[in-house]
């Protein structure tokens, strides 16, 4: 689940990205374009989900996926469109 809220910079939009709870999730991390697929964004277990808020530039689109437990690649069905990637699957979009 994405949810997308104003920020205190205009030109900026705060997206917070949620996975819901799973018992043989320890980690997840969310990648996207937006550093060059590196895991540098960990998520936080909150309530069960794991969530991170990013702070992204308004009207762009970002592709992103999660990656969980360092091998586990996931898509968020929620996402505001899908394009596929050069794996023969798809990564997700959010548009700011």
């Amino acid at each position: 689940m994405i949810t997308k809220h104003a920020s205190h910079t205009q030109d900026k939009v705060k997206v917070t990205f949620v996975l819901p709870r799973d018992p043989d999730t320890e980690n997840a991390c969310v990648c996207g374009d937006w550093d060059a697929w590196q895991p540098n964004h960990t998520m936080q277990s909150k309530n069960g989900d794991w969530k991170y808020t990013l702070e992204l530039e308004r009207g762009k689109e970002y592709q992103f996926r999660y990656l969980v437990n360092g091998n586990q690649w996931l898509n968020d069905p929620n996402a505001d469109k899908y394009v596929p990637n050069p794996f023969g699957s798809e990564n997700f979009v959010v548009v700011t």
